[in-house]
Order: structure tokens, then sequence, then C-alpha cells
């Protein structure tokens, strides 16, 4: 039974919330969270070709991260247990958003997921322990093109709704905005 899916743009031009068709009964529910037909169809035909999973206590940040071009990643983010506070950050020059964010929370209760496509730091912090976020990626990991933009830099003002107490020693040291390297440009 094919399910649809719905992408609400957001005020960010590029990144999506997705919510796909759910089927609930007494056994619980199935959600088809991802259909290569369907997608195409509703426009959506950005190839993955790497899956990724992490687990996280509450308060982990695991972010704000990037790849530069050419090994640029777009990310279908979604929390299967638990809850994070899932953060895009415009890194295109030229874009009349450059610099600022959108945050979504994404649960295993909401089903929703977040489009985060090459140009935009990406990052999230576990509302609740045992947090498995599951995403799909447009392209592999390439550590020498791996990039960080700090996840509380003033410039930015992420509103992270609970401080975020387990960083990586990496992330809390990463650039701010006006020192990040980004090759992104703004196709508009």
């Amino acid at each position: 039974m094919p399910m649809p899916v719905h992408f609400s743009e957001t005020e960010l031009d590029g990144v999506l919330i997705v919510e796909c068709g759910v089927f609930r009964d007494e056994r619980g529910f199935f959600s088809e969270t991802y259909n290569q037909d369907i997608w195409h169809a509703a426009g959506f035909t950005r190839p993955f070709v790497q899956d990724n999973l992490s687990l996280s206590v509450k308060g982990t940040l695991r972010g704000l991260h990037y790849q530069i071009l050419p090994h640029g990643m777009g990310k279908l983010v979604r929390a299967v247990t638990g809850a994070v506070f899932d953060v895009a950050v415009d890194l295109r020059r030229g874009s009349p958003t450059f610099g600022r964010w959108i945050g979504q929370t994404l649960s295993a209760e909401n089903g929703l997921a977040l489009w985060v496509p090459e140009g935009f730091a990406h990052g999230f912090v576990a509302l609740e322990d045992d947090t498995y976020v599951y995403y799909k990626c447009t392209g592999t990991h390439a550590p020498e093109a791996e990039r960080a933009l700090r996840y509380n830099d003033p410039d930015v003002g992420v509103d992270w709704p609970t401080a975020p107490t387990v960083i990586s020693d990496k992330d809390a040291a990463a650039p701010l905005l006006g020192e990040v390297e980004t090759n992104f440009t703004y196709p508009g």
C-alpha cells in the first residue's frame, strides 16, 4: 500500500519538513519513510547513498556539521526513538538568509523528518535519553571535507530548548560564523 509524503517549506530556502503517511491500528503503526517512486512523483529526486544511525543521551549535542564541496552532503533526518531539536544553518554565500537558522523538534511521537540540503550546517541536541537518530545522506563521509560551525555562536543565535551538556571537544572548539570555511553559493 503506497503511503503519501508531504513536504512543507521553511523560511530557509531548500530546507523542508517531511511528513510521511502513517497507518495505525491495534498493533501500533506502520509508516513508509522513503519510497523513491512516490518521493520522485512529489518532486524530490535527490539520490541517497549513505545511511547513518546515532544513539544519544539527553543533552548530547551533535553539530553543527557540514562538508564542503565537492563533497557536500544533504541529510534527511528523523528520530526513531526519543526526540531531538534539529537545526539547519544557512552557509550559502549570497543567500538572503545566510547565517540564519531553523529548528524543528523531531520525535518518535511526531514522526517528522527534516531535509537539510548541501550548503547548510546541521546539528541537534537530544531532548531525551536513548534517542536514536537515523539519517539518509546524498553523499558519503569525506574526512578531508568535514567542517563545523560553533553551536553557540552569538551571531547565529540558535535558541536551543535545552542546554547542551554533552559536547565533543571538536564541536566546542568549532569556528564562529565569521571564520568558517564555506564554498557554497546561493543558486537564486
